[in-house]
Order: structure tokens, then C-alpha cells, then sequence
């Protein structure tokens, strides 16, 4: 089922999300909702907080190429990540960054290049994964959601007030 994404400045996006204590059907439908919504709405990533469930759980399904543009997310290669933890960090790299709430804008944002997350998938068994590529930058992004704060937060404060600028006449038109 596609649900609702919550867009900035829904105060929702503030709220820092509870532990999954229960690994059950509803959580697996949560995480299959999220799925749906993030293919629909052409993403690659999504919180649970941004479907309004303040819990720890996000997915990721980075698009493989096929042919000449096209992307596919077949939904077996989804990360589905519950309590993710940052575990390591290092190093630095620049990436332009864009979020199904906060449609329609993409700024350059400083991440770590590379970390290593504990996570836990939707059955409950333990997982560690690192990256130092894209995934790297979408797993911070969503874990970023987790704990209340989204990408623009991390801009210049310059460039946050052009972007709360623009955002508010796009708001109004």
C-alpha cells in the first residue's frame, strides 16, 4: 500500500524515532508499505518517520542500471534496516542529496565516506554492513531521519536561508 509522505517542515521530521521492540506482521507490513511508497514516488530511501511511524526503520534499494537510463528496484534488493547504529566513520566526500520530503530540492551535503552500521533485519537477526559508495551516503541520510534532522539541516547557514527562502514561495504559490 502507498501511503502519505510527510513533507518539511511537518514537525513529525523533528521527532526522534523509538526502538523496534517487536518484529512482527505489522512491522512487516510497515516495511512493505515503505517499499511501495518509495518505488512510487521514484526514491531510493525512506524512513519510517516520513510515512509518519516514529520507529526506527528505514529502507534503502539503490537502482541497478539497465538499459540506456532506465533503473530498476527489484524489491529483493532492498536493505531493510531496523535500530541501525553507526558504528564507524571515516573520511569525507561531498554528494548531492535530495529527500522524498523536501520535494523537488538537491544540495551538496558533507558526509563520512565511508561507515560501518549494525542493524537488525525484519526478523530480528543481527547484521553489520560497510560501505564507502553511495549506500554510504543513503544509509547516513536515513539514519539522519531516525534522530529527527533532515539533509537541508546540514547545509551553509547561507545556504539554508536561500533554501527556507525559496521553499516558503513555493509553499504559498
Amino acid at each position: 500500500m502507498i501511503r502519505e509522505i510527510v513533507i518539511y517542515p511537518d514537525k513529525r521530521l523533528k521527532k526522534v524515532s523509538r526502538e523496534v521492540e517487536t518484529f512482527d506482521a505489522s512491522l512487516h507490513e510497515l516495511l512493505d508499505d515503505m517499499y511501495d511508497t518509495m518505488v512510487a514516488r521514484n526514491g531510493v530511501g525512506l524512513a519510517a518517520i516520513q510515512v509518519g511511524v516514529d520507529l526506527r526503520a528505514l529502507i534503502i534499494n539503490v537502482p541497478l542500471e539497465k538499459e540506456e537510463g532506465e533503473h530498476d528496484q527489484p524489491k529483493e534488493n532492498t536493505l531493510e534496516m531496523i535500530n541501525p547504529v553507526i558504528i564507524e566513520i571515516d573520511g569525507k566526500e561531498k554528494f548531492q542529496e535530495g529527500c522524498l520530503s523536501v520535494p523537488g530540492v538537491y544540495e551538496d551535503v558533507e558526509r563520512a565516506k565511508h561507515v560501518r552500521v549494525e542493524y537488525y533485519d525484519r526478523h530480528g537477526e543481527k547484521h553489520i554492513i560497510e560501505d564507502d559508495d553511495f549506500l554510504a551516503i543513503a544509509m547516513q541520510h536515513e539514519i539522519d531521519h531516525l534522530d529527527g534532522k533532515v539533509f537541508i539541516e546540514k547545509l551553509s547557514f547561507l545556504k539554508r536561508k536561500k533554501f527556507e527562502k525559496e521553499w516558503a514561495k513555493r509553499q504559498k504559490a
